[in-house]
Order: structure tokens, then C-alpha cells, then sequence
């Protein structure tokens, strides 16, 4: 089931959901630097004409970027992922559940090789239009 915005639903109750949505405005005036950078890349369907959404609520979660044309949710992995990674791999689990295709891309790849960040996007989105 989706949302008018089709953006995945989790039903949580209104105060969490609040919570959620607070914290996601929040996110977007304060960026991480590769989150600042990727987003420059993609706003305004810079890549390939392919809409994508910040700090896009779904359920629980807070995705960095969310493409609603092809279900992709794409998360820049600071520093910190590499010591959560069974959290990450359980929220990425729960998010196939809900029919989304995740990609995990490293900050240091955004900050350092973008083209190449921006290219693993491009072939995400290929791959999931050849299905």
C-alpha cells in the first residue's frame, strides 16, 4: 500500500509519525557533506531526468534519497555504517518487504569520485528497468 505521495507506508502511530516527519525536515537544513553534494547532483532530475526526493519518510526510517519512478532508496554510508551494519542490513530487509530496492553508497566515494557515486545509481536504475 502506498501513500498519495507513493512513497511506501508503515503504519505508526501520529505522534511517531510527526516525530519522523520533524526529524526529516531537519535532516534537510543540515546535510551531511556528501549528502550535500549527491543532492546537488540529482535535484531537480539533473540525472537522467529521474525524480528523486531527500530525506524521504518511510515508516520508521528516514531514506537520504528516495526515487518513487523505480522504488530505489539510496543511502550514503558515512563512517558509522561500518559499525552498524546488522542494523543497516535489517532496515534494508524491511524496506524490500515493502517492494523498495536499496543501494548503499559510501560517503568517501560521494566526496571523492561522484561520477562514479552517480554511475552506480544510473546502473541501479538500469537494472531495475530491465526487470
Amino acid at each position: 500500500m502506498t501513500q498519495k505521495n507513493d512513497s511506501p507506508r508503515i503504519n505508526i502511530s501520529g505522534f511517531a509519525r510527526y516525530k519522523i516527519l520533524e526529524a526529516a525536515r531537519e535532516q534537510r537544513k543540515n546535510p551531511t557533506k556528501s549528502e550535500k553534494i549527491l543532492w546537488k547532483a540529482l535535484r531537480g532530475k539533473k540525472l537522467d531526468g529521474v525524480k528523486f526526493r531527500r530525506q524521504q519518510p518511510i515508516g520508521p526510517f528516514i531514506a537520504d534519497f528516495y526515487s518513487s519512478a523505480y522504488r530505489l532508496v539510496v543511502e550514503v554510508d558515512g563512517g558509522i555504517h561500518q559499525f552498524q551494519q546488522a542494523e543497516d542490513a535489517e532496515r534494508d530487509e524491511t524496506m524490500k518487504t515493502l517492494g523498495l530496492n536499496v543501494l548503499r553508497i559510501s560517503a568517501e566515494l560521494t566526496e571523492n569520485n561522484l561520477a562514479n557515486a552517480l554511475e552506480k545509481i544510473r546502473e541501479k536504475i538500469k537494472e531495475l528497468s530491465d526487470d
